[in-house]
C-alpha cells in the first residue's frame, strides 16, 4: 500500500522545497507519482517472482528526523576498514563531519554531500541527477527519488587518478526504528580517470527499519570505477538498493557485492557497455542464515563491439534461508565479438535452506562468446572425508570447506584491506576462530 505515504510526501516535499533547485520538486512529484501508480511490486512481477516484499509493504517507514549523533570514532572502529582511507560517514541518513575524513584528496576531486551540491551547482546536478536511475518501471527507485534526503556526490575529473579508497559508511541506531532511509550516490568518473568506492552499510543493535539506497553511476571513456558494496544490517531491517552504470569505451567498472544482514535484501546492478571495448565485472558473496531472505539481480547490456562482461556470485545458506540470484546478459545485434561468462554457486548447509538462481541470455548477434553456469549443492562428502582422513574433526572439516566455498568470491576483491577484513569475517563466521 502507498496511500499512508502520500501525507508524508507532501510534507517532505514542502519541507525540501523551501532550499532546493526550481527542477527538483517537479522531478520528486513525477517520481512519487509514479511509486504510487506502481505500487510495491509482488512476486506476480517477473523480477520479482522469488522474492515478496510483503514485510515491506504491509507496513508503514515514518519519515525520519536526523538528530546529532552521540555516536564516536571509537563506536565503529570495528566498521573502519582502513582509518587513512578518505570517508563520508552519514548515521541515520545525516551526514556527519565530526566522524568524516576527505580532506586529503586530490583539489580537483569533488566529494561533497548531494544537498551541497544542489545547492552550489543545481545546473551541473539537473543534468545528472536521475538521468540513469530510470523510474518508470521501478517502484524503488522512485521511491527513492521522492523521498531521497541526503547522499553523495562524486566527481573525478579528466586523467586523476584517486589511488586511496573511498569509504562511505552508512550506519543506522536505535533512533531508526520504523524510519526509512533513501540515501542517493552520484559518481561521474571523466574520460581516462580512476577511483575506487567502498559503500557500507551497517545496522547497529536490532532494530527495525528500511534503508532504499540508489547509486547512478557513469564510467567515461577509459575510465575505471571499482565500486564494493558491503551491507550489514540489522538482521530485523529490510534493504533494497540499486546501482544503474553506464560505460564508455574502454572502461572497466568492477562491482562486488558482499551480503550478510537484513531480514530481506535486495541488491540490483544494472550496467550498460555503451560504447567499444569496455568492460563489466560483477561479483559477490552472500551468507544467510536464520529466516534470512538475500536476492541479488544483474543485468548486463551489451550494446557495442567487442566488451567483455564477467560475473562470479556465490551463496551460503543456512537454517531457513533463502537466496536468489537472477543475471541477465543481453546482446544488441550490433554487439558483435561480445564475450561473457556468468557464474553463480550455492552452498546449502541446511537441508531446509534454499536458492533460486536464473541465468538469463539474451543474444541477437552471431559473432559472440557466451556462457553461463549455475550449481546449487551441499558440502562435497569426498572432500570432508578427505579432511576427517587427516585428523581433522568433522565440525572443523565442514567449517573449513565452507569457508574456502566462500573465499573463491572473495579473492575477486583488489583492495587488499578490504579483502582481507572480509576474508576474516567469513573466517571466523565459520570456523569461530580468527584468522591468522
Amino acid at each position: 500500500m502507498t496511500t499512508p505515504y502520500v501525507e508524508q510526501f507532501e510534507a517532505a516535499a514542502e519541507a525540501a522545497a523551501k532550499d532546493a533547485p526550481s527542477w527538483l520538486p517537479a522531478l520528486r512529484k513525477k517520481a512519487f507519482e509514479r511509486f504510487t501508480t506502481l505500487g510495491f511490486p509482488t512476486t506476480r512481477d517477473e523480477d520479482w517472482h522469488f522474492t515478496s516484499v510483503t514485510p515491506i509493504a504491509e507496513r508503514t517507514f515514518k519519515a525520519i528526523k536526523p538528530a546529532t549523533t552521540t555516536l564516536t570514532l571509537s563506536d565503529l572502529e570495528a566498521y573502519l576498514v582502513d582509518p587513512e582511507w578518505h570517508r563520508l560517514v552519514f548515521v541515520n541518513g545525516k551526514l556527519e563531519p565530526a566522524l568524516s575524513q576527505f580532506a586529503g584528496l586530490p583539489a580537483d576531486v569533488q566529494l561533497a554531500p548531494l544537498s551541497e551540491v544542489l545547492k552550489e551547482e543545481p545546473d551541473w546536478a539537473k543534468r545528472h541527477l536521475g538521468s540513469l536511475a530510470a523510474f518508470d518501471k521501478a517502484a524503488f527507485t522512485a521511491m527513492n527519488t521522492a523521498f531521497m534526503q541526503d547522499g553523495v556526490v562524486l566527481r573525478v575529473p579528466k586523467g586523476e587518478v584517486v589511488d586511496v579508497p573511498i569509504h562511505i559508511l552508512h550506519v543506522t541506531d536505535a533512533n531508526a526504528a520504523g524510519a526509512a532511509i533513501h540515501p542517493r550516490l552520484l559518481v561521474v568518473a571523466e574520460a581516462l580517470s580512476s577511483v575506487m568506492l567502498v559503500e557500507q552499510y551497517v545496522g547497529l543493535g536490532s532494530v527495525s527499519y528500511l534503508v532504499n539506497a540508489v547509486a547512478e553511476i557513469v564510467v567515461g571513456n577509459g575510465a575505471r570505477v571499482d565500486h564494493y558494496k558491503v551491507q550489514n544490517e540489522s538482521t530485523e531491517a529490510f534493504h533494497v538498493g540499486t546501482a544503474q552504470v553506464t560505460q564508455g569505451r574502454d572502461s572497466i567498472y568492477h562491482s562486488f557485492s558482499f551480503a550478510s544482514g537484513a531480514a530481506l535484501s535486495r541488491t540490483n546492478i544494472y550496467t550498460k557497455l555503451a560504447d567499444t571495448n569496455s568492460e563489466a565485472r560483477l561479483n559477490g558473496l552472500y551468507l544467510l542464515d536464520g529466516s534470512q531472505h538475500g536476492d541479488h539481480q544483474t543485468f548486463v547490456e551489451h550494446l557495442a563491439e567487442a566488451c567483455a562482461s564477467r560475473e562470479l556470485y556465490c551463496g551460503v545458506l543456512d537454517g531457513q534461508s533463502h537466496g536468489v540470484f537472477n543475471g541477465k546478459v543481453y546482446v544488441d545485434p550490433i554487439a558483435q565479438k561480445t564475450d561473457g561468462k556468468q557464474t553463480n554457486k550455492a552452498l546449502l548447509l541446511s537441508p531446509q535452506a534454499r536458492v533460486d538462481t536464473k541465468p538469463q541470455l539474451e543474444i541477437f548477434a552471431d559473432d559472440v562468446k557466451c556462457t553461463h553456469g549455475a550449481t546449487v549443492g551441499r558440502i562435497d562428502e569426498m572432500a570432508l572425508f578427505y579432511l576427517k582422513s587427516r585428523g581433522i574433526g568433522g565440525e572443523s572439516a565442514r567449517a573449513l570447506l565452507t569457508y574456502a566455498f566462500a573465499a573463491e568470491a572473495l579473492e575477486t576483491i583488489e583492495i587488499d584491506a578490504l579483502r582481507i577484513a572480509l576474508e576474516q569475517r567469513v573466517f571466523e563466521r565459520f570456523t569461530h576462530t580468527q584468522l591468522v
